[in-house]
């Protein structure tokens, strides 16, 4: 079986409840699993920088699961942040910079699939993604 490979992994509502309690654990048993190695970006409205996400998501790891301290340096230096409304198009134009030349999962047989951008042009407003 041929198992496609992103270039990053980006998930939405980072600082909110369901990450703390679910997804920042996750995201460490897939790190203890090797199955996670690609910049993890959290988008969130929430006012924040990359050090309180990453405050928050270690908090979490140690209320939820247990921190591995290996896993945790690892999922640090991998995740990224970006701040804003998901109604608001500069949100995805920061976000697709920082998916910078991120690819979409390669279609089977293939090298790589399509760059981010070719996906979801940022001026299509969320609704429409």
């Amino acid at each position: 079986m041929d198992q496609q490979h992103s270039d990053a992994l980006v998930f939405f509502g980072a600082t909110g409840d369901l990450a703390y309690k679910k997804i920042f654990p996750a995201l460490q048993a897939m790190i203890k699993r090797g199955t996670l190695n690609v910049p993890v970006i959290g988008v969130a409205k929430a006012g924040w920088n990359l050090d309180q996400l990453k405050a928050r998501a270690k908090d979490s790891l140690e209320q939820h699961g247990g921190l591995d301290q290996a896993a945790w340096d690892k999922l640090s230096s991998l995740l990224r942040y970006v701040d804003g409304d998901y109604a608001d198009p500069a949100t995805f134009v920061a976000l697709r910079k920082e998916l910078g030349d991120a690819h979409a999962p390669a279609p089977a047989g293939s090298a790589a699939g399509p760059p981010i951008s070719e996906l979801a042009p940022t001026s299509w407003p969320p609704a429409q993604l």
